[in-house]
């Protein structure tokens, strides 16, 4: 049992890490406040509150890796590699995607809604 909270403890390190060092990671947890809130405030169904925390999910885990491949990246290659900034632009590739799939659900979700206000 220690060791899985141990396991917890390094867990949750690595996302203080993250949002500590990294711009675009607190930029995601931002949007998902945001999202969040207007998902309560907008009274989202089971299903629309499903993609919307697919969405959210999908970015941070991509951001997290994205980090975690970069910092690999800087350990083993700290000069200048072709290669490696390879690595580390299809990690961020990743992330891109991951977020304009967070993008398009969001609009698919909450326009409507928003027009419905209006």
């Amino acid at each position: 049992m220690r060791r899985l909270i141990r396991s917890f403890g390094f867990a949750f390190k690595g996302l203080q890490y993250a949002a500590s060092t990294q711009p675009n990671f607190r930029i995601h947890l931002g949007a998902t406040v945001i999202a969040i809130g207007l998902g309560i405030a907008l009274h989202l169904s089971t299903a629309e509150w499903q993609w919307v925390a697919l969405s959210i999910a999908l970015v941070l885990v991509t951001e997290l890796i994205n980090t975690a491949i970069e910092t690999l990246t800087d350990l083993v290659s700290p000069t200048y590699n072709i290669k490696a900034g390879h690595v580390k632009d299809v990690s961020a590739g990743a992330v891109v995607v991951a977020a304009v799939f967070a993008l398009i659900t969001g609009c698919i979700v909450f326009i409507p809604k928003l027009i419905l206000l209006v």
